[in-house]
């Protein structure tokens, strides 16, 4: 591996090629993301910079490690290339290899680092986007947030340390097309921006003039003679003092001050960038940067860690919530089982797991979480639990899958094994909604019949009612629930093993069960391992293929496939190479059984949300984890799986347009074009929401249609519903960490776009912080306060009750006050809800918002002043395994018994950064 201080001019030539393979023709910015092209053609952005990086760097350790079993790959199959995510995984773990996870992590890292540009505590900071001559301002917070990403990624918070990374790498990306380093003819990254122990030299000083007037949008020659380091003045915070030079661009109100003009590289456009003529320039430094920062965090995390964190791994974790109370023996031995296999099977290949999560839970405790990389530990952690005592119904099963989800990698899959309805009901809608934000699907595994009055003791007379929250967060997360008997839950339990490997759901049509009526689905070629699971009281079924040859409930080979059947739990697995078309399955039944349909493929896709920001200094798409009714709402798809299929001559799959269902019934909701954006190879797809979907509040699926390279048809469906929530809820923190004793601002706003809204808002904290608020209203532009008071109150209670117009804002501030005994190292997960009146058919609204507890110390970077030599980060090995204690309340106490970073930042050369 590289050592983390050599200079980029001393590498070896083809692998400075190889670093540059991007940039050869240029993407598509320094402005936030692809959405940005509508204004800016041409231009490199900051999605751009981000993710060529990190396939840079991975591309660099998979040449340095070579793949188990598989030759070991050559540079020289990639020079001359543009190089994509799906390419690099078929090279190195073999044709069809799933690179969803990796492309997920780095938009999280793209979004993170977009964001910058639009959150309220971060848009307007000079320091984070090294403006108004703040340099060493602008240093010192890059290298924070650096110190963030790597003691959070040792804490196996990598959704954290992506959302630091990305704004790490903005501010490191601003600083080449915001400064004037380009200009002043420099060809290599400036030499100690990553090093707090060097001093940023040669720096322009407040009464140094730097620009001279330009009144042309254009301006090529504004910069006055000189060899000191500047930076231009945006807006009006600060004020630009005379002779100083100005960002630039049409919507900078210093720039029409004197001297006029600007010197920003932000995109080829000279309406936004004065210095557009040197965008390309800035965005080649730019990226040399990015890849000198990721690589210092390989060498800081080690090449498992490294990997970790960008989840560089066709493999899933491995994430259970189980029941402890005295019935629950059977159902902790099956999930014992299901480790051991997979443990064993999956030891030193690709698949596996990266993760291992465990959760256990009775009445009234949950907890603690136990994560950890190292499968033998997880392995003695499970093997340590047993059924003992409870027995009683029902358990804080929804608590200690709350914990679960905060812990668990996104697009993971979370297995639930009880026999008990939850105690902990209330906690449903936060749930349904935490499962979408971090894309975790949930499957439980229910011993218990719901309609069964016999069995463990209870306190009360339970409602037959009582597993709807289990039903209602299975719908949301794209799970299901599984009810079984002690006798087969070893055998059920094997679903555990099946959904590790990656599969998709195939959408049914209709999406239930009706009596008479076929379910249909289609199989195309890109499909394997095609598996059919019906669950209910059954008394027959038949699956048919398009050829007619039918199979029906009978065990054993069938000419289809092969059928297993565990009480009233049926698995059809269809020998492959399935028959491509349409395939339909009938059952009949006395009540409505479930039918689910999976396969195995690399063709798949992830998709978010975003509303299109044109008319300020930085063009592009603000992303939503969910769209907001009434507000223009685009949709963005990016497809996986392209170029994995080891066959790069052939055509390319193509999908058209999306088709948006209700859920549960399926209605068709409407079909919307899709449109490419920036090369097909990318996979990047767009559609506008339509109108009718965003004006009225509920969920919605989504069904991509298309067709492969030989014409025939597509089809994917989303893993999980949408729900097209009633208002925007943004809650941020401002840049940096939280340290024990201090108290933290957050912002909050919340804004409909629909009709008039009464909400409740209500907050959560974990662990149990105290919190205090200030809010304000106003609307319609005008800035009127309607109320503004302080609140002190325990987590989950009522913050207020706000009462909104069309398009009527109400925002504020939170203040976060952290204990002097908060543990360093630790995460806190600050929950803010908006619900309707009580008994309001209106879907609650969540915005989550995670935050790192760190202790400065005499040796801090960020304690220190701007041109300070700084100190050193200790060389410590990466943490591996970490514990969290949970509460019956709901609260966490962070107890993190793998040591904390003593000393703790960035590493100076190869003993310190």
């Amino acid at each position: 591996m590289l050592p983390a201080d050599v200079p980029l001019a001393h590498l070896n030539p083809s692998l400075l090629l190889l670093l540059l393979l991007q940039l050869l023709p240029p993407a598509t910015s320094f402005f936030p993301n692809i959405w940005s092209l509508l204004a800016a053609p041409g231009s490199v952005t900051h999605q751009d910079l981000t993710e060529e990086a990190a396939l840079n760097v991975t591309l660099q350790l998979f040449l340095e490690q070579p793949p188990p079993g598989r030759p070991p790959l050559r540079l020289e199959d990639f020079l001359g290339h543009t190089l994509l995510a799906d390419n690099l995984f078929a090279a190195y773990f073999g044709p069809g290899s799933p690179s969803r996870r990796f492309r997920a992590a780095l938009g999280e890292v793209s979004r993170a680092n977009a964001a910058q540009d639009f959150l309220p505590t971060s848009r307007n900071d000079p320091d984070l986007h090294f403006d108004a001559e703040r340099l060493g301002q602008g240093r010192t917070r890059l290298v924070g947030a650096l110190r963030e990403a790597l003691v959070a990624a040792r804490a196996l918070d990598h959704t954290l340390a992506r959302q630091r990374l990305g704004a790490a790498l903005h501010a490191l990306q601003d600083f080449y097309s915001h400064s004037n380093w380009v200009e002043l003819g420099q060809q290599q990254p400036h030499p100690h921006l990553l090093w707090p122990r060097q001093e940023l030299r040669s720096l322009a000083q407040v009464d140094d003039p730097t620009c001279s007037d330009c009144e042309e949008l254009s301006c090529p020659g504004n910069l006055l003679g000189f060899t000191l380091l500047t930076s231009g003045y945006f807006g009006t915070h600060p004020s630009k003092p005379p002779g100083k030079c100005s960002h630039g661009g049409r919507f900078d109100q210093s720039s029409s001050q004197p001297p006029r003009g600007g010197i920003n590289k932000d995109s080829t456009s000279p309406g936004f960038s004065p210095h557009h003529m040197l965008h390309l320039q800035a965005a080649k430094l730019a990226l040399l940067a990015s890849i000198q920062a990721l690589s210092l965090l390989r060498n800081r995390l080690g090449d498992r860690g490294f990997s970790r964190l960008l989840d560089i791994s066709p493999a899933s974790s491995l994430s259970f919530v189980l029941d402890t109370t005295g019935s629950m023996g059977e159902e902790i031995n099956a999930a014992k089982i299901q480790v051991r296999h997979i443990v064993e099977q999956r030891r030193g290949s690709p698949m596996e797991p990266v993760h291992y999560i465990l959760v256990p839970f009775h009445d009234p405790g949950f907890g603690p979480v136990f994560t950890t990389s190292d499968p033998d530990s997880f392995w003695q952690q499970l093997n340590e639990i047993h059924a003992l005592g409870g027995g009683d119904e029902p358990e804080m099963c929804l608590s200690a899958l709350e914990l679960a989800l905060l812990h668990t990698p996104p697009l993971s899959d979370i297995f639930v094994f009880t026999d008990a309805s939850p105690k902990d009901a209330f906690l449903t809608n936060r749930v349904e909604s935490l499962t979408q934000e971090r894309r975790c699907r949930v499957t439980f595994l229910v011993t218990e019949d719901p309609s069964r009055v016999q069995g463990r003791a209870r306190r009360e007379v339970l409602s037959p009612l009582r597993f709807e929250p289990y039903e209602a967060v299975a719908l949301a997360s794209g799970g299901e629930v599984i009810f079984t008997k002690d006798q087969h839950i070893q055998d059920v339990a094997a679903v555990v093993g099946d959904s590790m490997a990656d599969l998709v759901t195939l959408p049914l049509e209709p999406p239930v069960v009706v009596s008479g009526r076929p379910l249909v689905f289609s199989v195309d070629a890109l499909l394997q391992r095609v598996t059919i699971r019906i669950h209910g009281e059954v008394s027959s079924f038949w699956i048919r293929n398009p050829a007619g040859v039918s199979q029906g409930q009978e065990e054993g080979e069938g000419p289809l496939g092969h059928t297993r059947r565990f009480g009233q739990f049926w698995i059809v697995t269809i020998s492959d190479p399935p028959q491509t078309g349409t395939w339909e399955i009938l059952v009949t039944a006395e009540s409505t059984p479930r039918v689910r349909v999976q396969a195995q493929t690399s063709l798949d896709f992830l998709f978010y949300f975003g509303i299109p920001v044109e008319d300020g200094p930085h063009p592009g798409l603000y992303p939503l984890t969910q769209p907001v009714a009434g507000l223009q709402t685009q949709l963005l798809v990016e497809v996986t799986g392209l170029g994995s299929r080891g066959n790069p001559g052939a055509p390319l799959p193509h999908f058209s347009h999306v088709v948006l269902r209700g859920v549960p019934e399926g209605a068709e909701l409407g079909r919307v074009p899709l449109e490419p954006t920036g090369p097909l190879e990318r996979g990047f797809l767009a559609a506008s929401l339509p109108s009718a979907l965003l004006s009225t509040v509920g969920p919605f699926s989504l069904e991509l249609i298309g067709r492969d390279g030989e014409g025939q048809s597509l089809h994917r469906a989303a893993p999980q519903p949408c729900t097209v929530v009633p208002v925007l809820l943004e809650l941020s923190g401002s840049p940096g960490f939280l340290a024990p004793g201090s108290k933290a601002p957050l912002s909050l706003r919340i804004a409909s776009f629909s009709g008039p809204q009464d909400l409740d808002l209500r907050t959560s904290v974990k662990p149990s912080f105290a919190l205090t608020s200030n809010l304000s209203s106003f609307g319609r532009g005008s800035w009127a306060l309607n109320y503004s008071r302080a609140w002190a109150f325990s987590p989950a209670s009522v913050l207020d009750r706000v009462r909104l117009e069309p398009n009527e804002t109400a925002w504020g501030r939170l203040w976060l006050e952290i204990p002097d005994s908060a543990a360093p190292d630790s995460v806190v997960m600050v929950t803010v809800t908006a619900t309707g009146p009580e008994a309001s058919p209106v879907p609650p609204t969540h915005a989550f918002l995670r935050l790192l507890v760190l202790a400065p110390t005499p040796q801090d970077p960020l304690a220190a002043p701007a041109h300070s030599s700084g100190p050193i980060l200790a060389s410590t090995s990466p943490a591996s395994t970490s514990v969290t204690q949970g509460r019956a309340g709901g609260g966490l106490v962070g107890n993190p018994w793998w040591g904390t970073v003593g000393g703790v930042l960035l590493l100076l050369g190869l003993a310190s950064w």
